[in-house]
């Protein structure tokens, strides 16, 4: 057997394990996440591992010890930084937040991303008609976000006045759902 054919096979097993992977997951509506099916049989973890675009946003809930918790029954509302929203806070911090030693201060800011709850766009969306143009969200980590629309996008301030966009909505999980963001958010400072 020679190395092109051993090559085309292995092209070839790719495209149909990528290919059956996308047949099976056209039928939930969840969205695509980082090049990966998302399906919502699956929990928050077993879902995000698969996304190319969270591998921090995993690295970060692996050390602040958070995965049994995400991994738990919820229901959770999860503002999921990507990768390039963690890319925005310097890499010294990043790697200092990774710290054992910094721990609790990791387990505020994930925790910061969390909310109570099972809530679609749509529900926020109403909050956010319902009170005027803004409502706040209570999150299980202690923060109060400041939801409000920005034409069809949703964004997210924090208590520093940092601002976040919803970029992809509704990504059903079994215990939840995640709404991706393109900054990470912090507690008050």
């Amino acid at each position: 057997m020679t190395l092109k054919t051993i090559l085309t096979a292995a092209v070839a097993a790719t495209t149909l394990t990528t290919a059956a992977l996308a047949e099976s997951h056209a039928g939930t509506d969840n969205p695509m996440v980082g090049g990966a099916a998302m399906f919502p049989d699956k929990t928050i973890v077993e879902n995000a591992v698969n996304s190319a675009d969270h591998t921090t946003l995993v690295a970060a809930v692996k050390a602040a010890e958070l995965v049994d918790t995400l991994m738990s029954d919820g229901p959770f509302t999860v503002f999921a930084p990507t990768n390039g929203a963690f890319d925005r806070i310097s890499a010294e911090s990043l790697n200092a937040l990774l710290q054992p030693e910094a721990k609790a201060q990791l387990t505020q800011i994930l925790t910061c991303h969390v909310v109570a709850g099972n809530a679609m766009s749509d529900a926020i969306a109403g909050m956010i008609a319902d009170d005027g143009g803004m409502h706040p969200v209570e999150t299980v980590g202690g923060c109060t976000l400041q939801a409000k629309m920005d034409g069809s996008k949703i964004t997210l301030t924090d208590e520093n006045g940092r601002e976040a966009t919803v970029t992809i909505a509704d990504v059903r999980q079994s215990n939840g759902v995640i709404h991706v963001i393109d900054r990470v958010l912090l507690p008050a400072q």
